[in-house]
C-alpha cells in the first residue's frame, strides 16, 4: 500500500526518477487493481493537459475503462482520484466532469521535479536505442547555387535529424549531390561558348555562382531559338526538341557517360569550382553532413539494378532500345528508366543510391527523403519500383514532402534567374539583424566582434525559426521584416528571454545562489507550475516531433516556454522577495528555463545568445 507522501521511483540501477506522468499512470494502475481487481497497464493508459476552463494539470478520461470498473464514468472518475489522492501523495485535489477526471498535482511533487530536472543534464533527451536512421537533405545541383528554397530544405532536414537523434535513434545525415545529368551539361556547354577563360577568380564570384550564371546564359540562348523556330511555323514541343543549343548539350551528355577526356575534365573542374561555394553557403547555414553521395557514382549502380531488372522481367526494353517499368497494376503509369541510347534519367541513379545506401549502413532501418512537394510523384515511383525488385527495407523509405516557399513577388525561378540567393538572404537577414538591435539598443558594452557574432546569432536564428515553425508539410511566404521581430512567435523573441534569464543567472552568481544547490520549500506558485508543466513535457514534446517529423511543434514548444517564463517573470519577484528559499527556487526554476530553451533551440539548429 502506497502512503501518503512523495517517493520518487526509480527505475533499476539507473536512480532516474519517473517523470509526474509516469508516476501517476502507476497511480492509476494501482488504483485500477486495488479498487476493481482489473489489470490495466501503464502504457494502456493516456493523460493529457487539463483543459484551461477547468481546475487540474493533467487529465485522465476514464470511458475508455468503464468495462473495468463496471461503474458510471462520473463514479469511476471519484473512485480513482480519491485512491490517488490518498494513497500516493501524488495529488492535493481533483475533480471529475462527466468521465473527465482532473487532477491537481502537489506543490511536493512540482518542488521534487523541479530538483531532478535540475540535476538531469540530460532531461528530455532519451538513451540511444539502437534504431539507425538517415536523414537525407539539401541534394543539390551542380549547376546552380542554393536559394531561399534550399535553406528550407536544409533546415528542415538538419532539425528532423537533431530531433530524432534527441529521441534516441543513431542518426547518419547525408546528401545526395546531383552533379551529372542533362542541366550539368548547360551550364558546360554555355561555358564552353561563351566563357572564353573565365574563372570564378577572374570574375570574382563564389564558384557555384558563377557555374549558376551560365546555367542561366545557356536558358537564355534556348528560348531565343525556341522562338525563332516558333516563329517559322515549328510547333512548340517540336522546337524544343529541335533547338541546336539543346541537341548540343544532350551530345555533350552522351561524351560524359562515355567518358570523353574532355568533357570529364571540363565536368570535374566546374564542379569544383560549385563545391567550394557550397562548403562556404552550408558553414554559414550551420548545417552538416557525415557521407556525401554523388549521383556521378550511384547512377552506374542504378543502372546495373536496372538491367538486373529486364533479365528478372519485372522491366521491360522496348524496340528503340529504352528500358521501362508498368506500374499500370499500382493506378500509375509506365516510367522511363534508361533512355534508348542507353543514358540513365534521375529516378535510374535514386535506385542506385538506396541500394549503396542500404549496403553502406547494413543495420538501417529508415530513410527520411526530406524533398519538395513536387517531387510527390517520383518517390512513389521510386518506392514501387524497389519494391518489385524485391528489397524489403523498401518499407523503410520514406519522403519528407514539404512545402513551397513563397516570396510577396510570387515563386522563383532558378532558369530565369529570379531565384532568392541563399548566401545573399543570410547576409541581408544579418544586416537587418543589426539594425533592428541598434535601434533597440540592445548591444551596449559590447566589443565590435561580440556585436556581430551577435548580429549573426540573430539574423540566422530569424530566419531559420520562421521557416521552420510552420508545419513541413504547408506551403508558406517567407517575410524577412515579420521574422525579425523582438516581439510574437519569433526567433528573437526566444533568443532575448534566453539573454534575459542569462543575465538573472549572472547576477544570482553574485549574489552566491547557486543554481544546483539545495533549498526547502514545499509550494509553488501558478506562474512558477506553469513553466515547470512545460519544461517538464520536453521529453514528450521531442517524442511526438520524432513521430510527425516536424521541428514545428519544437518551435511551438520553444515559444510556448518562453512566453510563460515572461508571464512568470512579470508578475513574480525574484531578488526582491524576502525569503531566501524562494529565491533559491526560482533560480532554479531560472535556470531550468535556460537550459530547456537553449537545448529546443539547438535542435531546430538555433544558436541562443547569453547577452543582448
Amino acid at each position: 500500500m502506497w502512503h501518503r507522501s512523495y517517493l520518487p521511483i526509480y527505475s533499476a540501477g539507473k536512480m532516474k526518477t519517473l517523470r509526474i506522468e509516469d508516476q501517476i499512470k502507476e497511480g492509476i494502475t494501482l488504483a485500477f487493481n486495488q479498487l476493481f481487481k482489473a489489470e490495466v497497464k501503464s502504457e494502456e493508459i493516456k493523460l493529457q493537459p487539463t483543459n484551461k476552463e477547468f481546475e487540474g494539470d493533467f487529465t485522465f478520461v476514464v470511458f475508455a475503462f468503464l468495462k473495468e470498473t463496471k461503474k458510471s464514468p462520473e463514479e469511476s472518475g471519484k473512485m480513482i482520484g480519491e485512491f490517488i489522492m490518498n494513497h500516493t501523495g501524488l495529488i492535493d485535489s481533483y475533480n471529475v466532469v462527466k468521465g473527465f477526471l482532473n487532477l491537481v498535482i502537489s506543490g511536493e511533487v512540482w518542488i521534487s521535479t523541479l530538483k531532478n530536472i535540475v540535476n538531469n543534464d540530460q532531461h528530455g533527451f532519451k538513451q540511444r536505442n539502437g534504431t539507425q536512421v538517415m536523414v537525407e537533405y539539401s541534394s543539390p545541383n551542380t549547376n546552380k547555387p542554393l536559394h531561399l528554397g534550399h535553406l528550407r530544405n536544409n533546415f528542415l532536414g538538419y532539425s528532423v535529424a537533431k530531433i530524432l537523434e534527441a529521441n534516441g535513434n543513431t542518426v547518419h545525415k547525408v546528401q545526395i549531390i546531383n552533379d551529372r545529368g542533362i542541366h550539368i551539361c548547360k551550364s558546360m556547354l554555355a561555358w564552353i561558348k561563351f566563357g572564353k577563360g573565365e574563372t570564378p577568380e577572374s570574375a570574382g564570384m563564389k564558384g557555384d555562382k558563377f557555374v549558376g550564371k551560365y546555367y542561366v546564359k545557356f536558358d537564355q540562348i534556348y528560348r531565343e531559338e525556341v522562338r525563332q523556330l516558333m516563329a517559322d511555323g515549328i510547333l512548340k514541343e517540336d522546337a524544343e526538341k529541335e533547338a541546336s543549343i539543346m541537341k548540343e548539350a544532350q551530345e555533350l551528355l552522351k561524351k560524359w557517360e562515355d567518358k570523353d577526356t574532355e568533357a570529364y575534365s571540363l565536368w570535374e573542374k566546374m564542379n569544383h569550382w560549385v563545391y567550394d561555394g557550397f562548403e562556404k553557403t552550408y558553414k554559414t547555414m550551420g548545417v552538416e553532413f557525415d557521407r556525401l553521395y554523388y549521383e556521378s557514382e550511384t547512377y552506374l549502380e542504378g543502372k546495373n539494378e536496372v538491367l538486373k531488372g529486364v533479365e528478372s522481367g519485372n522491366f521491360t526494353r522496348k524496340e528503340d532500345g529504352s528500358v521501362w517499368v508498368d506500374l499500370t497494376d499500382e493506378g500509375l503509369d509506365e516510367k522511363l528508366l534508361l533512355r534508348k541510347d542507353g543514358t540513365s534519367v534521375y529516378i535510374t541513379q535514386d535506385i542506385g543510391t538506396a541500394m549503396m545506401r542500404f549496403r553502406d549502413y547494413p543495420g538501417l532501418s529508415r530513410i527520411i527523403y526530406t524533398v519538395g512537394n513536387e517531387q510527390d510523384y517520383h518517390f512513389k515511383v521510386l518506392f514501387l519500383i524497389l519494391k518489385k525488385l524485391g528489397v524489403e527495407w523498401y518499407k523503410g523509405l520514406y519522403h519528407l514532402s514539404y512545402g513551397m516557399v513563397d516570396l510577396p513577388t510570387g515563386r522563383m525561378k532558378s532558369r530565369e534567374g529570379t531565384v532568392v540567393d541563399a548566401d545573399d538572404l543570410m547576409e541581408e537577414m544579418i544586416i537587418t539583424a543589426e539594425k533592428h538591435t541598434r535601434e533597440l539598443g540592445k548591444i551596449e558594452g559590447f566589443e565590435e566582434e561580440q556585436a556581430k557574432d551577435l548580429y549573426r546569432i540573430l539574423g540566422l536564428g530569424a530566419l531559420k525559426y520562421f521557416l521552420l515553425r510552420i508545419d513541413p508539410r504547408k506551403r508558406m511566404q517567407f517575410d524577412p521584416e515579420e521574422s525579425i521581430e523582438f516581439q510574437g512567435n519569433t526567433g528573437p523573441f526566444i533568443q532575448y528571454t534566453h539573454a534575459r534569464i542569462a543575465s538573472i543567472l549572472r547576477k544570482a552568481a553574485e549574489l552566491n545562489f547557486d543554481p544546483r544547490g539545495s533549498f526547502s520549500m514545499t509550494e509553488i506558485n501558478r506562474y512558477e507550475r506553469d513553466v515547470l508543466f512545460l519544461i517538464n513535457d520536453f521529453e514528450n514534446r521531442i517524442d511526438e516531433a520524432a513521430k510527425e517529423l516536424s521541428p514545428s511543434l519544437i518551435a511551438q514548444y520553444v515559444y510556448e516556454i518562453a512566453k510563460e517564463y515572461n508571464k512568470f517573470y512579470s508578475e513574480i519577484s525574484i531578488f526582491n522577495e524576502k525569503d531566501p528559499e524562494k529565491i533559491k527556487a526560482r533560480v532554479q526554476l531560472s535556470y531550468i528555463t535556460s537550459r530547456t530553451i537553449k537545448a529546443a533551440m539547438l535542435l531546430l539548429g538555433i544558436e541562443v545568445p547569453d547577452r543582448m
